[in-house]
C-alpha cells in the first residue's frame, strides 16, 4: 500500500512539472491508479480476512484432531486394561479350573479309598452279628460301630474276649492301610452310673482308651494315626426312654478316614 501511495506522490510531483498539454492524460493515468490500488486494496482485505478465517479453521481443526488423538489414546488405554484384566481373568479361571480338577480328583481318589476300606473290613467282621457290629460309610468315611455287648460288661471298661477278637481283625486292616486315620469314640446311655468311674464321661472316655491300647499295645497300630475322645451319652443314636434306644447309645464307633493331606493344602492354597 505504501509503495502504491509514493508512485502516487511521485506522479502528481512530475505532474506538476510536464507542460499542460499533457496534464489531461496524466490525471486520466492517476484515476486509473487510484482505482486499481482501491480495488487491490480491497482483494487485501478480503484475503486477509479469508486468512484469518482459515487459521481460526485450522486452529479448530487442530483441536478437534488433538481431542480426537487423546480419545484415542483413552480408548486404547482402556483397551488395553480391558486386555490385560481380561487375560488375567482368563489365566485365573484356568488355573481354578486346573485347582477343580484337581480336587475333584483327590475327592474321587478318597471316595475310591473309602469304598475299598469299607469292603475290607465288611469282610474282615463279617462273622460277628449285625446287631453288635455294623460297618457303614458316611462322608467319605467308614463308621465301624461296636456295641457295648460286645465290648464290655455293663459299667466297666475292660474289653470281652470276644471284643478282642473284634478289635484284632480290625487291626489287620489298619496295619495293611497305614494311609488311615483312626478316630475311636466312647458312647453311652443316659443313665447315670455307680462305682468305679465318676460319670458317664469317664466312662465313655475310658472305654475309648481301652481300645486304643488293644490295638496300639497289642497289635501295633501306629499310635501317630490314633484318638480317643468320650462323648458321655451326647452324642445318641436313639431316644435314651427306652431300653433298646439306651442299648443303641451304648456304643464304641471307630471311624476311619483316608488322609487328606493333600487335598487339605489344596484347599489352603
Amino acid at each position: 500500500m505504501k509503495k502504491y501511495l509514493l508512485f502516487l506522490t511521485i506522479i502528481v510531483v512530475a505532474a506538476s512539472c510536464v507542460p499542460s498539454r499533457s496534464l489531461k492524460q496524466s490525471q486520466l493515468e492517476t484515476s486509473n491508479l487510484r482505482t486499481d490500488s482501491a480495488n487491490l486494496a480491497s482483494q487485501i482485505a478480503k484475503l486477509e480476512s479469508e486468512i484469518t478465517t482459515f487459521k481460526a479453521n485450522v486452529a479448530d481443526l487442530n483441536s478437534k484432531v488433538s481431542k480426537l488423538n487423546n480419545q484415542n489414546s483413552q480408548l486404547g488405554q482402556v483397551s488395553a486394561d480391558q486386555q490385560s484384566q481380561l487375560s488375567e481373568s482368563q489365566q485365573n479361571l484356568q488355573k481354578q479350573q486346573q485347582r477343580l480338577l484337581k480336587l475333584q480328583a483327590l475327592l474321587e481318589q478318597q471316595k475310591n479309598k473309602s469304598d475299598m476300606l469299607k469292603n475290607k473290613m465288611t469282610e474282615a467282621l463279617k462273622g460277628f452279628s449285625k446287631n453288635d457290629l455294623s460297618v457303614n460309610q458316611k462322608n467319605g468315611k467308614v463308621y465301624v460301630s461296636l456295641s457295648e455287648n460286645l465290648l464290655f460288661p455293663s459299667a466297666s471298661a475292660v474289653v470281652n474276649p470276644k471284643g478282642v477278637d473284634a478289635l484284632s481283625k480290625l487291626a489287620a486292616v489298619l496295619n495293611l492301610n497305614s494311609d488311615v486315620a483312626v478316630n475311636i469314640e466312647g458312647h453311652t446311655d443316659s443313665i447315670p452310673i455307680r462305682g468305679k468311674y465318676k460319670d458317664n464321661w469317664d466312662l465313655s472316655t475310658a472305654r475309648a482308651n481301652a481300645i486304643v491300647r488293644i490295638l496300639v499295645d497289642t497289635y501295633k497300630v501306629d499310635p501317630v494315626r490314633v484318638i480317643a475322645s468320650g462323648h458321655s451319652f451326647f452324642d445318641p443314636l436313639a431316644a435314651n426312654s427306652t431300653p433298646e434306644g439306651r442299648g443303641i447309645n451304648r456304643r464304641t464307633e471307630i471311624i476311619l478316614s483316608p488322609k487328606l493331606e493333600e487335598m487339605y493344602k489344596l484347599l489352603e492354597n
